[in-house]
């Protein structure tokens, strides 16, 4: 798999997602959408020419909803963000949302997220092991960022671990 991020866009992203399935290559568009279903659909219907293979939105339902209606007769898989690995309590709580534990939250967002259409979504590998123990999520993805080896810097993410640790937790 070859993962092409935001911030590629710019700069030839698309180009690049292009050329890497014309190479038979497998593309995870990380774009992280977030909007009204109505743009979400129609975003989601102006990416198929690109054929990807994964694509990322933000796991609020509506816009899994409307991201999974569109994909549907794709190959495209959605992938929803259950909560942002770079964020901790502190910055949901700045962010106004409501509290709990983060574990606890990103399960129930994987759960609706599920509900709603995903195919697999994205959260932490701390978070994967209770993801996995849905049943909502039998048969589906959890892809965990977040993988670092021991003794690596946590760098831009704040929830981490180590990649036995995540395959163990199910991701």
């Amino acid at each position: 798999f070859y993962k092409i991020g935001l911030s590629l866009i710019p700069v030839g992203g698309f180009k690049l997602a292009m050329k890497l399935k014309n190479l038979g290559k497998k593309v995870f568009l990380d774009l992280k959408l977030f909007d009204i279903g109505y743009t979400i659909e129609n975003t989601v219907k102006s990416l198929s020419h690109l054929n990807i293979d994964f694509l990322t939105v933000h796991g609020d339902p509506q816009v899994v909803r409307a991201a999974s209606k569109s994909a549907r007769d794709t190959n495209t898989k959605i992938l929803a963000v259950t909560l942002l690995t770079s964020l901790d309590r502190q910055d949901l709580d700045d962010s106004l949302i409501r509290d709990g534990n983060i574990t606890d939250l990103a399960s129930e967002r994987a759960r609706n997220a599920f509900i709603a259409g995903a195919d697999g979504v994205i959260a932490s590998p701390n978070e994967s092991k209770k993801i996995r123990q849905l049943t909502e999520s039998k048969g589906r993805l959890i892809v965990t960022p977040g993988i670092r080896l021991k003794p690596d810097p946590q760098d831009d993410q704040k929830r981490t671990s180590d990649p036995q640790t995540a395959i163990k937790n199910g991701s």
